[in-house]
């Protein structure tokens, strides 16, 4: 605890008596004194007598309503809409074995199906984890909405390659006003489905969840009449599932390419076209008297019709449908691959086809694979069949229901309606200039997105020494650093022997940096931040004689070599009286957003003497960022020696957000010294040294990631090969 300066205290013993004894000094008594058998003893069963209720709804009145203005609706509701100003504020990369976040495709917008995990550094095994749930269901069937709960979360793993449909585990968490007249029943007879024969009827087991039953208040308002708010009964399902292979994994953005691709329909609602409980009867201040459903054997076969697909990587892209409806699983996946769209569904009532939230799904498949695609599904029993192409080179999202054209606009327009709910939240909330500046990128109909370029090659390392020599590395860092695993694993695959190395090692003597050739300072926040940037780490060595010295000669040695990344960048940044060559340095300030920024950004490496990035002069790479005070700010003296900057989707150096997250002029984000020895980056490469680490890899990247060329840089120039 003290190594780690974590705050203890040692307040009893366990004795094994059965009893709990607690002594106040103070008074000199004992305020507890009891057979711990009363504590925990048995508590009585609980009874409650419950009466269902039935209740009448009205029908939905849908008379005049026009698809694309129903369309233009549904994107705006927050259940449906780009939820991009919620997803960028949360650190999303630590650990460095994150495979599959919230975004995906070249624009990196939040539609991801799954979030995906690897269980370590070398290998591709993980783990997958999706939600689930159907609340406004609830409102006309409670045990309806929990299978349709179930159903949401295993058709979003459905993505990953999982296996069997019996790998997957459930959380539950219930969550309804009881005592409320007839919801106790209501919860009742939903729990009894979905244990009782929902779950078992799939193969799929509930080992753990939680329950909020108390989900209604009661005040008196001002004029002293009683008010009263209830929340529905609702089912939060979150299904856990073991992955043979991250690569797999499907995400939902178009793909396209240079070989025609078909898009595949499944449909799961046999025949069924509720509207009632849906996105569109929300838009419309309606709940209606019909609500979608699932069924147990069809949904486990497609699942496991779905693995197949996935492991024999049949398909390119994949999106269930939720809420909203077929046509929102068509916009979004077009929005996505910023790519247009032709699509053809079975003769219908347009709103019904469009709308309805039954179970499905749409697969991008190549041509060539889709007779096999097909096929599977056929075996399993399971409704498929193709409903249109990816258009490459063409915005244009067109739907028909039958032979009748129901929506007819292009990828843009829609682009603007989904992200316009995310872009006032982001404009109230944030900096409104950046935040305008992210919503109006959707104007530029040529925009290609993240493109890379490469002037190495990453599957071709720095050699290693002879004799298998390993470097020392410190992986250094304070209270609140949290990026030491992924940076440890990074330098030891490149060569290194890596050492965790807390501050509170070198201030006792423990450790003494002598020892080593290396040294990293990590990200994370340490002190919490709330020192500043990296201020109160940095000061704990400038201000204390013996660190100071330390480090001063640690620094001054030719064979050593630093680097310093997000916090560990700020906090390098202000010993750079003490570095050789580095006096020139920026400060770190907080980002133009006025936010926490977690993105997948693009950097470009400059010409310069840093010996991490040799050979990788010119590189366009991919790389995340996660940091909230990373906008460079200088006194005004010489500029700093630049090693990277932030570009724009055309490659430029960029101010623009959030191609630039934090606002740098230039977009400068990297520094080193005179000599090239000390580094400092705001971004974290150490997440992304693998492939499939990419939150978005076109295929450019085959096993290792962008970035393992920088520490087999290093290990080069500390084995004397550089």
């Amino acid at each position: 605890c003290a190594r780690e300066r974590c705050p203890v205290a040692f307040i009893g013993v366990a004795t094994g008596d059965g009893r709990l004894v607690l002594d106040d000094s103070h008074f000199g008594d004992r305020p507890i004194d009891m057979d711990i058998k009363v504590l925990l003893g048995k508590p009585p069963r609980m009874v409650r007598k419950v009466r269902s209720v039935k209740r009448r709804h009205t029908r939905l009145d849908l008379a005049n309503v026009k698809p694309l203005d129903a369309l233009v609706r549904v994107l705006h509701l927050p259940a449906v809409a780009d939820k991009t100003f919620l997803v960028t504020i949360a650190d999303r990369t630590v650990t460095g074995r994150v495979a599959r976040d919230q975004m995906a495709g070249r624009y990196q917008l939040p539609i991801s199906d799954c979030a995906v995990t690897t269980m370590g550094y070398k290998t591709f095994k993980g783990q997958a984890m999706a939600t689930g749930e159907r609340s406004p269901v609830a409102l006309l069937d409670g045990p309806a909405s929990g299978r349709m709960a179930i159903t949401e979360a295993i058709m979003n793993l459905a993505a990953a390659d999982v296996g069997d449909i019996g790998q997957i585990r459930l959380s539950a968490n219930w969550m309804a006003p009881c005592g409320d007249r007839g919801e106790d029943a209501e919860l009742y007879r939903t729990v009894e489905e979905v244990g009782l024969r929902f779950c078992p009827k799939l193969g799929v087991s509930i080992p753990v969840g939680k329950d909020s039953c108390s989900m209604h208040s009661v005040w008196t308002g001002r004029d002293g009449e009683e008010r009263k708010q209830v929340s529905p009964l609702s089912l939060v399902v979150s299904s856990f599932a073991p992955v043979n292979d991250v690569r797999l994994t499907l995400t939902p953005d178009l793909k396209g390419g240079s070989e025609p691709t078909k898009l595949v329909y499944v449909d799961l609602s046999k025949g069924e076209k509720p509207l009632g409980a849906t996105a569109l009867s929300q838009v419309y201040s309606q709940l209606g008297d019909t609500h979608a459903d699932s069924d147990a054997a069809l949904l486990k076969r497609f699942f496991n019709a779905m693995q197949k697909i996935v492991r024999s990587s049949l398909a390119l892209s994949y999106h269930d449908r939720s809420d909203g409806g077929i046509v929102v699983t068509l916009a979004e996946m077009a929005i996505g691959g910023g790519r247009g769209v032709s699509a053809r569904l079975p003769d219908g009532d347009v709103l019904e086809e469009l709308f309805n939230e039954q179970p499905g799904a749409v697969l991008e498949v190549k041509a060539k694979n889709l007779a096999k695609v097909l096929s599977l599904f056929k075996a399993a029993r399971v409704p498929a069949c193709e409903c249109g192409e990816v258009l490459n080179f063409e915005k244009r999202f067109e739907v028909f229901v039958g032979e009748r054209r129901a929506i007819s606009t292009d990828v843009m327009f829609l682009r603007r309606a989904w992200s316009e709910t995310t872009y006032r939240m982001q404009a109230q909330r944030d900096n409104p200039v950046t935040a305008r500046e992210e919503y109006d990128n959707a104007l530029d109909a040529n925009d290609p997105g993240m493109t890379f370029r490469l002037t190495f090659d990453p599957e071709k390392g720095a050699p290693k020494a002879v004799g298998g020599e390993r470097p020392r590395m410190a992986i250094l860092r304070e209270q609140g650093v949290n990026g030491h695993i992924e940076m440890a694993a990074a330098f030891a695959l490149a060569g290194f022997d890596c050492r965790d190395v807390h501050m509170s090692d070198l201030i006792s003597g423990r450790v003494d940096l002598d020892e080593f050739r290396g040294l990293v300072a990590c990200g994370g926040f340490s002190y919490g931040d709330v020192l500043g940037a990296g201020s109160g780490w940095a000061r704990s060595i400038l201000y204390n004689d013996e660190l100071k010295a330390m480090f001063s000669r640690f620094f001054a040695r030719g064979d050593t070599f630093s680097l310093g990344v997000c916090n560990g960048c700020q906090m390098l940044a202000q010993l750079k009286d003490i570095i050789p060559g580095a006096s020139r340095w920026p400060k770190f300030v907080r980002n133009m957003s006025e936010q926490f920024e977690a993105r997948l950004s693009c950097l470009e490496i400059e010409p310069s003497p840093s010996i991490f990035f040799r050979g990788m002069e010119g590189s366009r790479l991919p790389i995340p960022v996660a940091h909230g005070e990373g906008r460079v700010w200088t006194d005004g003296r010489a500029p700093a020696v630049c090693a990277a900057h932030f570009v724009d989707s055309y490659g430029r150096p960029t101010t623009r957000y959030p191609y630039n997250p934090n606002g740098s002029i230039g977009g400068q984000t990297a520094f080193t010294s005179e000599d090239g020895r000390a580094t400092i980056m705001m971004p974290h490469p150490e997440r992304a040294f693998r492939a499939c680490q990419l939150s978005y890899n076109p295929g450019t990247f085959k096993v290792n990631g962008p970035w393992m060329r920088m520490f087999e840089n290093a290990y080069a120039f500390a084995t004397g090969q550089s």
